[in-house]
């Protein structure tokens, strides 16, 4: 009996023969696997976010200034066309925190107010508009600033 370690093994080692044989199987299951893994690509900037700037769903949903519930419908359905650039906006810039400070750190620093953000805090400009919130993360790392 194969194991699930060997499945993913064989689906790494020729991704396209898998798909191959899965398409060849079953039409209607090939199908739903892949809207399954859409769903979950696309929700792993949310998940990402979360887990990161320790939020949860409710102020995640806060955050994007849309209900818990359509925040739930994201999760599960996927974010809509119009947020696309928001999730981005936001996965970027806990990309670059990421990069440039600790893990465990991220949450105090996106919580504290700052005089360069006008007195507000990474979070609280993220509410109002995530693009300023990721060219404010930009910014903040920008070294270019600092050399003589």
């Amino acid at each position: 009996m194969m194991t699930t370690q060997d499945f993913v093994n064989d689906v790494l080692a020729d991704a396209d023969a898998a798909a191959v044989l899965l398409l060849a199987a079953d039409k209607q299951a090939s199908r739903a696997l892949v809207q399954a893994i859409e769903r979950r690509l696309l929700s792993e900037p949310l998940n990402r976010l979360e887990r990161v700037w320790d939020l949860s769903a409710s102020q995640a949903a806060a955050l994007f200034g849309v209900s818990r519930q359509a925040y739930a419908k994201w999760r599960t359905a996927g974010v809509p066309a119009d947020r696309h650039t928001d999730v981005a906006d936001m996965d970027s810039a806990t990309s670059i925190l990421l990069t440039y400070v600790k893990v465990d750190r991220i949450p105090a620093v996106v919580r504290r107010p700052a005089d360069s953000l006008g007195g507000e805090s990474l979070l609280a400009i993220a509410g109002h508009h995530p693009s300023k919130a990721h060219n404010a993360v930009i910014e903040m790392f920008d070294l270019r600033r600092v050399q003589p």
